[in-house]
């Protein structure tokens, strides 16, 4: 009688090939697993932490802003005029504001650490 009816099974491959450290604005750190693909927003949010992303990554606001670790800024794809222009509208801007849902995460971003800004406003979270 064999195993299973639909085939050999395959060992459970886990995705979580990248850690992303977040600082929040108390300053306590937040380590989150993840995989290579996602936004950088989907996973801020998974880890709880306050970034609304009211337009659903269509860059239509600036709810997901973050700074990121100058060290990893310039390792970053450049931000879009686009972005640039939303992110005149977020508070607390610094040199290396990125907005999350604009940094899609490859297998070269192990440890990217950014910084959740002190002045955000998260509807989901009141």
């Amino acid at each position: 009688m064999p195993a299973s009816a639909s085939g050999p099974q395959r060992p459970r491959r886990e995705f979580n090939d990248l850690n992303v450290r977040f600082v929040t604005a108390n300053g306590d750190l937040v380590t989150a697993a993840t995989r290579p693909g996602l936004r950088l927003l989907e996973v801020a949010q998974g880890a709880g932490m306050p970034l609304e992303g009211t337009c659903e990554g269509q860059m239509a606001c600036s709810t997901c802003h973050v700074i990121v670790s100058p060290d990893w800024f310039e390792k970053l794809a450049p931000a879009s005029a686009d972005e640039e222009d939303m992110l005149d509208l977020a508070a607390g801007v610094t040199r290396t504001s990125r907005l999350s849902c604009q940094i899609a995460l490859d297998g070269e971003m192990d440890g990217l650490t950014v910084k959740i800004p002190g002045v955000s406003r998260d509807m989901q979270f009141g």
